[in-house]
């Protein structure tokens, strides 16, 4: 029997994008053991997933360097036949080339790759030849799987949809709604307050709004409420985990996000999303890829984008025009209602 350990322990988003390989190694080895490394705080992405094995949680902010090494121990008992490292730091490149595993998979760009059996070329696209996150993951496993495509997918339960239904319970018309998770960790990758509000102005008071996000964006989404008719609002976050607010992003007329996790949740979902990008661009690979998705940025071409892949603190040039010239008509036209 194979048995697979896949180690992406950064972010929400970047677990997400890791789940594509989930879906590829269960398609090719059906009967294969797929066992997952993430950071604690992310497990709940996973729970129930009916492809995994089992899930290890590295506990990064106590004890973080007793607990990857705990963490080693573990997966060098479990005689894995690949494992395969999604990252590129030192610390997940060391649990790599200590696994044991009789193939050890990851990018050339860790710092650790010369003790790995297996280095693949780490590639960032271009505007003119772009390249997916879930294409990279996938580069991977290229060389022992088979070559019909994967893409992202998450499982919420049966009791996460009831779950998310309840939440908008006594909601007037809660048939009709879209999603907002307006925050983000990166100023630059967040689009404005005012101009959120901008647009939820335009939004009939047919249509529901339901603001998701951490219990850190309640004060933003708060405010955002303020200034809207609020007796068809509702704010969500912390209230709802993450394959909850999957659940509830399923079934919206559209969700909008900035360049977030939540837009890959809602990917993940196959859910339709629309996705504001300000200092980034999705030649990056972090692009929406439901099959309804769009993407909102400026229109016209700014001298100082992208400034980065990540996003920043705060604009380097000042002015921020990379969001504050987005129009509220771009949203709209995302939004059939009529």
């Amino acid at each position: 029997m194979h048995k697979f350990l896949i180690i992406q322990t950064a972010f929400i988003g970047d677990v997400v994008l890791a789940t594509v390989l989930i879906e590829k190694l269960h398609a090719d080895f059906p009967g294969a053991k797929i066992d997952f490394l993430l950071r604690k705080g992310n497990e709940g992405l996973l729970l129930n997933h009916p492809y995994l094995n089992e899930v290890f949680i590295w506990n990064k902010k106590h004890d973080k360097t007793k607990n990857l090494f705990k963490l080693i121990n573990i997966i060098r008992k479990k005689n894995y036949n690949k494992v395969i490292n999604v990252q590129r730091f030192f610390s997940t490149g060391l649990i790599t080339a200590l696994s044991n595993a009789r193939e050890k998979i990851g990018f050339d760009k860790n710092p650790l790759s010369f003790l790995f059996d297996v280095k693949v070329k780490h590639v960032i696209g271009t505007k003119e030849n772009p390249v997916h996150e879930i294409e990279r993951n996938l580069s991977l496993v290229k060389h022992f799987t088979t070559d019909i495509p994967a893409t992202i997918k998450l499982y919420p339960s049966k009791e996460d949809y009831e779950k998310a239904k309840s939440a908008v319970n006594g909601q007037q018309s809660a048939v009709n709604y879209i999603c907002i998770a307006p925050s983000s960790v990166w100023f630059t990758k967040q689009f404005p307050k005012e101009k959120w509000i901008e647009f939820l102005k335009e939004i009939p008071s047919t249509i529901n709004i339901f603001f998701l996000g951490a219990t850190s964006d309640k004060i933003l989404c708060d405010e955002i409420i303020s200034k809207l008719r609020d007796n068809h609002t509702k704010n969500l976050c912390g209230k709802l985990s993450f394959l909850q607010s999957a659940a509830l992003m399923k079934n919206a007329m559209m969700n909008y996000t900035n360049d977030s996790a939540p837009m890959h949740i809602a990917s993940a979902m196959n859910a339709p999303v629309t996705a504001v990008f300000c200092s980034t661009v999705t030649w990056f690979g972090y692009g929406p890829l439901s099959d309804e998705s769009f993407v909102v940025e400026r229109t016209a071409p700014l001298y100082c984008r992208p400034c980065t892949s990540h996003g920043k603190k705060e604009c380097p040039e000042k002015h921020f025009k990379c969001a504050l010239e987005i129009n509220k008509d771009q949203l709209l036209a995302t939004l059939n209602y009529e």
